[in-house]
């Protein structure tokens, strides 16, 4: 794998509640740039196979979602979860898990994942191309420090999860050892 040193210039397409549209959906769509989310701001984003997925939405999101504050303590200005999933799904799954500290970020066509070099084909899962699990520092534009799972390959008959959660990260951002990945918080039925 290339290493990438900054995040890829792509434009998110992006759902946003607006009541100037009226009617009971008062949402339309906005494009957020590379730029817009990156730009003089200290990052944490991680990446994810699938919104109602297992470990994505058992462990992955909600361990991020609850540390926030912590994260916040450490300087971080936002947080930052991508996932080659449309913005519709991407609002619904942060409904379900109840993650609204966390910035959902749809990667609908996989572009952002591509250019980072993560997109990894997913057929054997019936899930076409998706993102490898990764996590990352990324400040102002510039990737400080990635942890990518092991084994980033085409249609992995595994799904690695040890070093892209939050606690790995939060530890990193303190100078601490990581205590490894914290247990599920949320039950996946499904």
């Amino acid at each position: 794998m290339a290493v990438i040193e900054k995040v890829p210039s792509v434009v998110f397409k992006t759902r946003v509640r607006d009541e100037s549209v009226g009617g009971p959906n008062p949402f339309r769509w906005q494009d957020l740039t590379t730029d817009d989310i990156f730009k003089g701001k200290k990052v944490v984003v991680f990446s994810l196979p699938g919104a109602f997925t297992p470990t994505c939405s058992s462990n992955h999101l909600p361990r991020y979602e609850a540390l926030y504050e912590e994260f916040k303590a450490q300087g971080v200005d936002s947080i930052v979860c991508v996932s080659v999933n449309d913005a519709f799904v991407m609002f619904q799954w942060g409904k379900q898990v109840g993650a609204d500290k966390v910035f959902l970020l749809p990667d609908g066509n996989g572009e952002f994942s591509r250019k980072m070099g993560m997109l990894v084909e997913k057929g054997n899962l019936g899930f076409g191309e998706r993102s490898w699990r990764y996590s990352m520092l990324v400040n102002d534009g510039t990737i400080e420090k990635m942890f990518v799972e092991p084994g980033l390959e085409d249609n992995c008959p595994t799904d690695p999860f040890e070093c892209s959660d939050a606690d790995t990260m939060l530890a990193f951002l303190k100078g601490t050892s990581p205590a490894g990945v914290s247990a599920p918080s949320r039950e996946f039925v499904g």
